[in-house]
C-alpha cells in the first residue's frame, strides 16, 4: 500500500526536460511510482488531486546560516514555506562547533561573533540554543530527529582555529603541532559527516570585539593543508569567501581559490556574484577563477541570486552601511555623539566621498541616498514620511539628500528604517543575469537565510524567481528554473537520490499553483527567542511541501512534523568529480 498518492499533477521533474502529467506514489519516504494519470491501482493511505498544480522536487538552498535557528525553529522558516526541503549550513567559516570543553567562554565568544558577523540576535542565540555539545559530531547529533528539513553542514575554519589556538586564533599563527591538532580536529568533524571546509578571508567579517575573525589570519599554507584534508573524505566540498567576492577578485585571491580546489580535488563555491550592467567588467573577472580551476583539475562555482533581495538599513544599528570605508568608526560612536558627527557638514562630505570611491567596491551601490525609501519611523517629527523617497523630501526641504536623511534619522534617535532602492533593476542588468545564469560555473543561491535576520530576507528567492519566470520577466522557462533550484545544487553537493522526481529518489516534493506562485513583501516580526525581530515573507501559491515523504507544510502552515535528516558526507553525499 502506498503512503500517499498525488494524482493528475503536472510534473516538472528537475532534469530540465518537458513537463508531463502523472500520478506520483510515495512509500517509505521514497518515490515508488510515476505513472500516467489514472493508471495507479495500488491503494493509498491518503491521496490528493493535484489537477492544475505543478509538482517539483524540493528546492535546495546552497548557502544558509540555519546553524542556530534550527534549534528553536526546526521548520527553517521562511525557507521551508517557500519550498526549500534541503539547506546547506556552516558557511563562511562560521559554525557553532567544535567548542573546547574546557573553555566555556568559547561559546560566549561564538555567540557574540555570530551576532556581529551574521546578524543573529544575541538574545536568540543565548535563549534559543542549549550549547551542550563539544565535538562536531555532538552538534550534528543534537539536531538529528528534530528538524523538518534536510540539512548538511560545513565545518567552519574559525571554530577549528578557536578550539586549537584559543584567543591566539585571532592574530596568531599555528605552530606545527597546532596545525596538526587542527587537522586532526577537522578529520574528526569530517568523519562525523561534515560536508567540508568553509572559510573566510573577507575584510567585512569581524568578531564581537570588532577584530578580524580567526580564519582571516590564516596563511595560504594553512588553508591548503585543510583543503588537502577535505580531499581525503568522500562526498565533500569547499566553500570560501574572500574580499573580492563582493566586487572583483585580486590576482592573489584567484590564485588562492584555484590552489584550494586543486589541492582538495573537490568543488569550491563562493558567494555572491553581483551582476550589474553598469559594471560590465565584473562578471568576466569573477569567472576567471572558474576557468583557471578547470585547467588545474579543480572546479569553482559562483553563487548568484536570481532576484534583487531587499535590505533595510539604519544609522543606529550595525548593517551594510558600517562596511563602507571610513563609516564604521563613525557609526560605532554612542548615539548622541554619532548624531553630532553626522550633522557636521565636513563629516558628511567626507563620508559621501568615501562611499562613492573605488575603495568602497560593491558598497558604492548604497551611496545614492536620494533613492532611499523611508521605512518605519518613531517620532512625531517624522509622521507621514514612511514610504516616501528621500529625494522628494529633500527637494521640499531644500536640503541635499544625505543631509535630509541624517535629519530624519536624528529625529528618531537613529532608529529610522531605511530601504535603499536597487540601482541594478534595469533591463540591461536583467539581460546580463539571464546570460550569466547559463554559465556552467554559475549556480543560483546565496540567500543567507538564517542570518542578517532583521536586515534582509533572501529565503523567498525560490518562489519569487518562479513567479517572475511564469508571469514577470519570463527570462527562463519553468522547467529550466526548477532545474536550477533543485538538480543543479543537488549535483554540486553530490546529494544521493535528491533533486529530481524519479522512482527510487527521496520524496522531497513541492506542490504549487503556477498561476499564483510568488512571495509576499518582507515584514518585520518579533518571533525569535527574547522577542528579537526578524524579516519574514509569506509564501504565495505553495500548496504542499513534503520532506522524505512526510508533509511538513500545507497552504503556508507548518504541520508540526519533523521528518528531516541531518545529511552526512559519504553516507548522504557522493564525491563530485572535478576532472
Amino acid at each position: 500500500m502506498l503512503d500517499h498518492l498525488i494524482r493528475r499533477a503536472t510534473v516538472v521533474d528537475g532534469t530540465g526536460g518537458p513537463a508531463y502529467p502523472a500520478d506520483v506514489g510515495i512509500r517509505g519516504g521514497r518515490i515508488v511510482v510515476i505513472a500516467e494519470p489514472g493508471t495507479v491501482t495500488e491503494e493509498a493511505v491518503t491521496r490528493e488531486d493535484a489537477d492544475g498544480l505543478v509538482l517539483a522536487p524540493g528546492f535546495v538552498d546552497p548557502h544558509t546560516h540555519y546553524d542556530a535557528q534550527l534549534f528553536w525553529d526546526p521548520y527553517a522558516t521562511p525557507s521551508m514555506n517557500h519550498g526549500v526541503t534541503t539547506v546547506a549550513g556552516g558557511n563562511c567559516g562560521f559554525t557553532l562547533a567544535p567548542l573546547h570543553p574546557d573553555r566555556p567562554e568559547d561559546a560566549d565568544y561564538t555567540r557574540r561573533m555570530m551576532s556581529r558577523v551574521e546578524g543573529m540576535a544575541l538574545a536568540a542565540l543565548e535563549e534559543g540554543v542549549d550549547w551542550t555539545w563539544s565535538t562536531f559530531r555532538e552538534y550534528l547529533d543534537a539536531l538529528e530527529g528534530r528538524i523538518a528539513v534536510n540539512a548538511g553542514f560545513m565545518v567552519g575554519h574559525c571554530a577549528l582555529r578557536r578550539h586549537v589556538m584559543g584567543a591566539d586564533a585571532v592574530g596568531g599563527q599555528p605552530t606545527p603541532a597546532q596545525l596538526d591538532a587542527m587537522l586532526a580536529l577537522f578529520h574528526d568533524a569530517m568523519d562525523a559527516g561534515a560536508w567540508g571546509l568553509s572559510t573566510t578571508q573577507s575584510a567585512t567579517h569581524s568578531d564581537g570585539d570588532g577584530e578580524p575573525v580567526a580564519s582571516r589570519h590564516a596563511r595560504p599554507e594553512e588553508l591548503l593543508a585543510l583543503s588537502r584534508a577535505v580531499g581525503e573524505h568522500e562526498g565533500t566540498q569547499l566553500e570560501a569567501i574572500v574580499a573580492g567576492c563582493l566586487d572583483q577578485f585580486s590576482d592573489e585571491e584567484i590564485d588562492l581559490l584555484v590552489d584550494m580546489t586543486a589541492a582538495a580535488g573537490r568543488p569550491l563555491n563562493w558567494n555572491v556574484l553581483t551582476i550589474d550592467a553598469a559594471i560590465p567588467e565584473r562578471v568576466p573577472r569573477q569567472l576567471i577563477p572558474s576557468e583557471r580551476a578547470r585547467a588545474a583539475g579543480g572546479r569553482i562555482v559562483a553563487l548568484t541570486m536570481p532576484i534583487l533581495t531587499p535590505m533595510n538599513m539604519s544609522l543606529g544599528t550595525f548593517c551594510a552601511l558600517n562596511l563602507i570605508p571610513g563609516w564604521g568608526e563613525i557609526l560605532a560612536l554612542p548615539v548622541p555623539e554619532r548624531i553630532e558627527r553626522l550633522r557636521d557638514p565636513a563629516t558628511r562630505a567626507e563620508m559621501l566621498r568615501r562611499a562613492d570611491s573605488k575603495e568602497a567596491g560593491v558598497f558604492r551601490r548604497l551611496a545614492n541616498f536620494g533613492r532611499y525609501v523611508i521605512g518605519d519611523t518613531y517620532s512625531a517629527a517624522n509622521e507621514g514620511l514612511s514610504g516616501r523617497v528621500v529625494n522628494d523630501i529633500a527637494a521640499k526641504r531644500g536640503q541635499d539628500p544625505f543631509h535630509c536623511l541624517v535629519e530624519i534619522c536624528a529625529a528618531d534617535d537613529l532608529r529610522t528604517v531605511l530601504w535603499p532602492m536597487p540601482t541594478d533593476n534595469d533591463p540591461d542588468s536583467w539581460a546580463l543575469r539571464q546570460r550569466t545564469w547559463e554559465h556552467e560555473d554559475v549556480m543560483l543561491g546565496g540567500s543567507d537565510a538564517g542570518a542578517h535576520l532583521d536586515r534582509m530576507c533572501g529565503a523567498p528567492y525560490t518562489t519569487r524567481f518562479l513567479g517572475d519566470c511564469l508571469r514577470g520577466r519570463k527570462l527562463l522557462p519553468l522547467t529550466t528554473a526548477v532545474r536550477m533550484l533543485t538538480d543543479d545544487p543537488a549535483r554540486l553537493f553530490g546529494l544521493r537520490e535528491r533533486g529530481r522526481i524519479e522512482e527510487g529518489f527521496h520524496a522531497d516534493l513541492v506542490l504549487f499553483d503556477p498561476e499564483r506562485i510568488d512571495a509576499g513583501p518582507a515584514t518585520l516580526v518579533h518571533d525569535l527567542p527574547g522577542d528579537s525581530p526578524r524579516l519574514d515573507s509569506k509564501a504565495i501559491g505553495i500548496v504542499s511541501v513534503r520532506v522524505n515523504g512526510v508533509e511538513t507544510l500545507r497552504d503556508d502552515k507548518v504541520t508540526g512534523a519533523v521528518p528531516g535528516t541531518v545529511l552526512r558526507s559519504g553516507r548522504d553525499t557522493r564525491t563530485v568529480s572535478t576532472a
